[in-house]
């Protein structure tokens, strides 16, 4: 086997939404092995957090995202890695949902990560080579109770990836998503101490657990390496086989 074939040594790696949970295990474990590694987010407080180099960015400025594409070329003189993790959710029934909040969702989860991925495509496309990796979710392929405008914008990440993924073939750049399934990050730790709804995911999901942001890495090198450069369009279930199926409370006989 290609001794390179999963190898991010010295590749110039953005991680947009990087200075916590998911993103922030994203870089920090790219960072370990060997890829160049910046951050971008809001705060620059979490972002210098990190110990990484970094790009204060508000997704929904165009300029900034411009700004921090330009700057990390700038500097490194390419861009070979995106991930989109940037997003946000609010939960409230559907027939009352603040306009507001769903257009604040939008402007992140959708706006924001494809305008990221157009600007780094832009990039990616002259060099004739890259890899985008977007965070999709549960929601880019089923529902749950309360939180439609968040799992409106994930199914958007689903078509959004197997658009620009046709568009940019022909130019050696791959783009994909990771769609995690029920992960434990310091963000909601709180929610999953809740026995009833740590129990109500450990009973739906087959592997019996919630995942952990070091869960999804194995498929985060994947799509950002050497391994997976024939494969585009893709969105990678990483949940434990959430999706696949549920458990149910009748013994199987063995």
């Amino acid at each position: 086997m290609n001794p390179d074939l999963f190898s991010v040594k010295d590749k110039v790696v953005h991680v947009s939404g990087g200075s916590r949970g998911i993103g922030r295990t994203i870089a920090l474990a790219f960072h370990e092995a060997g890829a160049k590694v910046v951050v971008s987010a809001r705060s620059e407080q979490a972002l210098k957090a990190t110990g990484l180099e970094y790009e204060v960015c508000d997704v929904t400025n165009q300029d900034a995202i411009d700004r921090t594409v330009a700057g990390i070329v700038a500097r490194h003189g390419r861009l070979d890695v995106l991930f989109n993790v940037a997003g946000i959710n609010y939960r409230h029934a559907a027939e009352t949902f603040p306009a507001a909040k769903f257009d604040e969702i939008m402007a992140v989860n959708v706006r924001g990560n494809y305008f990221m991925a157009s600007a780094s495509g832009r990039v990616m496309v002259k060099q004739r080579s890259g890899k985008i990796v977007n965070v999709a979710s549960l929601h880019t392929t089923q529902s749950i109770q309360g939180v439609s405008a968040y799992g409106t914008s994930k199914g958007a990440i689903g078509s959004m990836t197997r658009a620009l993924a046709v568009e940019w073939a022909p130019y050696n750049v791959q783009v994909n998503a990771i769609a995690p399934g029920f992960i434990v990050t310091d963000l909601n730790r709180k929610l999953w101490e809740n026995p009833a709804m740590r129990g109500w995911v450990e009973a739906r999901t087959p592997a019996t657990r919630l995942g952990t942001p070091d869960d999804l890495l194995g498929a985060a090198f994947f799509l950002a390496t050497a391994a997976s450069d024939f494969v585009t369009g893709v969105v990678l279930s990483v949940d434990g086989g959430f999706n696949a199926g549920s458990l149910w409370p009748l013994e199987v006989p063995r």
